[in-house]
């Protein structure tokens, strides 16, 4: 049974909500009307079902028609509604060989009292039961897949309810401004005003303001959920697989004398103040009639296109034509909001030599580095977090990670600006009324106030079973 096709939560439900393998320990989760009785079932020791909520107990798990003991364990008791789900849960903290946790489930399931949880459904019922919003829900998946204390912190915010609160605070002035309309609709024939222009205009900006913030951060959000994709790049043997080695603390690419050694992206990720960003060494830009060699050239090109920050290597022994030749590739292939950090490389056997003229009209910074050595990387580390984040960041309540939250907040700046177009022009309030429930509803979309039944089947079955 799909998770789109769940209309109720009448049925208790089990899943384990540990990582997959064998540990120290493994819990196993039971939630719904039933969870208390079902896990009394296999249980030996004190009655689960006259345990207070919120307590934990020892006892063995048995096999019911055998009695033979499957595990000692704890067995911790949650009555509904104060729980995650607002259910009735008990999680079994057992063992983790994976053969104790199989069996257990699976007497769990041969009572016929629960079933075994579809991915994401414990969280589908907090959703369901009131106890978190849309939001938060997507929140709890972002958590356990955080990687950094960056993307961790935004998380965190967003689960807590800092994020959905912003977002109900743009609905609620936009609920009042709808009323304002709406009343004035209602008296029109008695030609009452009940709020000027100027200040139905001044609720409109300052929330059309607040979403275009909220959808300016979406870049950076991204790049500190994701990481922060960095290209290398460069003409062969200017030392780009050598830097990434150095960067990210080990011998990821293989290093050699050999022009066109590297031939595809070689991707790592390395932790910079707490972000994460991600290092695609490319293959060396130039001409070549070598098949294999052109596929990696082709692609080092298209991650250029996509990167957040570029990192150009040159040597002193790049050549006036070799350097004219990249910056022409590099202006005609990197984003106009991309970052560029030229570093001149090889400064432990160049160190009185210097480079080309660099004839490029993007705004660059140049740097000396030591790829080998470790030369200057403390510093080009320095300047990556100085124009990718250094510490500007937006209050995390205000900041977007999700792309359905990116789409829904750009709808609501549409429709909002058309709410600014209909007050300037003067236009009947029912026609701005109707761009204000537009502006309403995107927003809404976020928290799950309006959904519908195919978007939450996409939204959990992202998650993990047991979660």
């Amino acid at each position: 049974m799909g998770l789109n096709k769940i209309t109720d939560t009448a049925d208790t439900i089990c899943a384990i909500s540990t990582a997959p393998g064998t540990g120290g320990i493994a819990v196993i989760r039971i939630s719904g009307s039933q969870a208390i009785q079902c896990a009394n079932r296999i249980w030996k020791g004190k009655q689960l079902e006259k345990a207070n909520s919120h307590t934990a107990h020892l006892g063995y798990i048995i096999n019911p028609e055998t009695t033979e003991p499957i595990d000692q364990c704890v067995a911790t008791v949650f009555h509904a509604p104060g729980t995650f789900t607002g259910e009735d849960i008990v999680e079994l903290s057992v063992h983790g060989s994976q053969w104790i946790q199989q069996e257990i489930i699976r007497q769990l399931i041969n009572g016929k009292q629960c079933r075994l949880a579809e991915p994401g459904e414990f969280t589908r019922r907090a959703f369901a039961n009131g106890k978190i919003d849309l939001s938060q829900a997507e929140a709890v998946a972002d958590v356990i897949a955080s990687t950094t204390q960056a993307s961790h912190r935004l998380a965190m915010s967003q689960m807590r309810g800092e994020y959905s609160n912003q977002i109900e605070s743009l609905r609620n002035s936009l609920l009042e401004l709808a009323s304002l309309l709406e009343l004035e609709l209602d008296f029109s024939e008695e030609d009452v005003e009940f709020a000027s222009r100027e200040k139905l205009k001044q609720i409109a900006n300052k929330t059309q303001q607040t979403i275009q913030q909220m959808t300016d951060t979406f870049t950076v959000g991204k790049a500190i959920k994701e990481g922060i994709p960095v290209a290398i790049i460069g003409e062969p043997n200017t030392g780009k697989s050598t830097l990434l080695n150095n960067i990210v603390g080990d011998n990821r690419a293989i290093v050699s004398d050999i022009p066109g050694t590297t031939r595809d992206t070689i991707e790592d990720t390395t932790i910079i103040h707490g972000i994460q960003y991600r290092f695609i060494d490319t293959a060396g830009l130039r001409n070549t009639s070598d098949v294999v060699e052109s596929l990696g050239i082709e692609r080092s090109i298209n991650t250029l296109k996509k990167a957040t920050v570029a990192i150009w290597l040159i040597t002193a022994q790049t050549t006036q034509t070799q350097a004219n030749q990249m910056a022409q590739i590099i202006e005609q292939n990197i984003h106009p909001d991309t970052k560029l950090i030229i570093c001149i490389n090889k400064t432990d056997i160049n160190k009185t030599q210097t480079p080309p003229a660099l004839n490029i009209n993007k705004q660059y910074t140049t740097l000396p580095i030591s790829a080998l050595t470790g030369q200057g990387i403390d510093r080009l580390k320095s300047k990556l977090h100085e124009l990718t984040i250094n510490n500007n960041l937006p209050q995390p309540h205000m900041i977007v990670t999700n792309a359905r939250h990116y789409e829904a907040l750009c709808n609501a700046n549409e429709s909002i600006k058309n709410v600014l177009q209909g007050l300037e022009a003067t236009l009947s309030g029912d026609f701005i009324a109707q761009d204000v429930r537009q502006t309403i509803h995107h927003l809404g979309e976020i928290t799950g106030t309006i959904t519908t039944p195919d978007i939450l089947a996409t939204i959990f079955s992202r998650f993990c079973i047991g979660k």
